[in-house]
């Protein structure tokens, strides 16, 4: 069983899993949303669940760097909720400050990739990052979420 990480944004949601032991967190894909619309990708997160058996999910709560709450927190905190509320599995949140900024850095610094290039994969590889703190900070997937 896996956790599956997410940042959610408003117009899209950067989907990252966790290796079968709960060690690393890999990118997977990015799922377009439309708030206003109410469109979730829940369908998406569906078929992702299932095929990668999710045993939980890991939500990047994008606090302010004074460490306050603003509309982004609550929007996330929303997210988890439907996901809670569509899939009935534990839910956890882990602080995502500056993880879209340590991923744009990567991708100029390391892979030198173009900002065009940029907008397609840095939702993706900051739920990657958000997935990997949590677990670098809570162990294995086999201590509880």
């Amino acid at each position: 069983m896996r956790l599956m990480g997410l940042d959610v944004g408003s117009k899209t949601v950067g989907v990252a899993i966790s290796d079968p032991l709960g060690w690393t967190a890999q990118g997977l894909e990015i799922v377009k949303i439309n708030e206003e619309q109410e469109q979730f990708g829940i369908e998406r997160i569906k078929v992702l669940v299932k095929q990668h058996e999710i045993a939980g999910f890991v939500v990047g709560l994008p606090k302010n760097m004074n460490n306050s709450s603003g509309p982004r927190v609550d929007a996330a905190k929303n997210y988890g909720q439907l996901l809670q509320n569509t899939f009935g599995l534990p839910i956890d949140y882990q602080d995502e400050r500056l993880t879209t900024v340590e991923a744009s850095r990567m991708l100029i610094e390391e892979a030198d990739t173009s900002r065009k290039k940029q907008k397609q994969v840095i939702d993706k590889l900051a739920a990657s990052l958000i997935l990997q703190n949590y677990l670098d900070g809570h162990g294995k997937l086999t201590q509880e979420l």
